[in-house]
C-alpha cells in the first residue's frame, strides 16, 4: 500500500512542490495541502495520513502547536509528523521531537533525502541518523540545567536494554544496532518496543530526547 501523505507549508511553491516531488514517487500518494497550522490539524484530522510535513514557522498557528494537537487529538493509527526547518529553530525542533514528531530535516536537503526521510518515518522509525540531529539534541540539552533527578523508569531497563537505548540515542537504526551488538535485528525491535513500553514513550524521536536529558548520553 502506498504511503498517504499530507504537505503542509505557508509557501504554495514549496507546498506544491513537495507535494509533486513525493507524489511523483511509485510508493507515496499525496492526500491534501495545508498553509497554515489550524487548517493542518483540520486536514490531518479528515484524512488521516500516515506522514505529515510540517512547516514550523507558519501563521494563524505555528507547525510547533500544529504538531501538539495533532498528536492531542489521539488519532488510531496516528501520524507520523515530520518536520521541516531551519538551522535558526534549535529550540523549536527539540520541543517537537518531545511532544511526538517523528524527526526532521532542513528544508534545502536535497529531494531524495526528502523522499527517503517520508519512507524512514513512514516504517516507524525516527529520523534521527543525520548527525545534525543528534548535535542539536545535545546543544539543547546541554543549555539547560541538569535533571534533578534521573528518570526511575530507566532503573527497570535490562543492561541489553540499555545498551539499544544508547545505540538509538546515537541516531542508529535497528540494522545499525543489530550489526553493533551482534544480534539480529528482529531481536533489536524487541528490545526497542520494550524500551519504549517501559519508559512510557511514544517513539524513538522521544526516547533520543529523554537518553540525552538523563545523562544516558552526554552532550557533545
Amino acid at each position: 500500500m502506498a504511503i498517504t501523505v499530507v504537505v503542509v507549508d505557508d509557501q504554495t511553491l514549496v507546498r506544491e512542490g513537495f507535494g509533486a516531488l513525493l507524489g511523483a514517487q511509485p510508493d507515496i500518494s499525496v492526500l491534501g495541502s495545508a498553509g497554515d497550522g489550524v487548517e493542518a490539524v483540520s486536514e490531518v484530522i479528515r484524512l488521516r495520513p500516515d506522514v505529515v510535513l510540517m512547516d514550523v514557522r507558519m501563521p494563524r498557528m505555528n507547525g510547533l502547536d500544529a504538531a501538539r494537537r495533532i498528536v492531542a487529538a489521539k488519532l488510531d493509527p496516528g501520524p507520523r509528523i515530520l518536520m521541516l526547518t531551519t538551522f535558526d529553530i534549535d529550540e523549536y525542533v527539540y520541543e517537537a521531537l518531545a511532544i511526538g514528531a517523528a524527526g526532521f530535516m532542513l528544508k534545502d536537503a536535497p529531494a531524495e533525502e526528502l523522499v527517503r526521510a517520508v519512507r524512514v518515518v513512514a516504517a516507524g522509525e525516527a529520523l534521527l541518523a543525520p548527525s545534525v540531529t543528534r548535535r542539536l539534541i545535545a546543544e539543547v540539552v546541554g543549555r539547560r540545567s541538569a535533571p534533578t533527578t534521573r528518570t526511575a523508569a530507566l532503573d527497570s531497563l535490562t543492561p541489553r536494554e540499555h545498551e539499544v537505548l544508547v545505540c538509538m540515542a546515537r541516531g542508529l537504526s535497528n540494522s545499525e544496532i543489530a550489526g553493533d551488538l551482534f544480534v539480529a535485528e528482529q531481536t533489536v525491535k524487541t528490545h526497542v518496543g520494550r524500551v519504549l513500553a517501559k519508559l512510557g514513550l511514544r517513539d524513538r524521536a522521544q526516547a533520543v530526547v529523554l537518553a540525552y536529558e538523563n545523562g544516558v548520553v552526554r552532550p557533545g
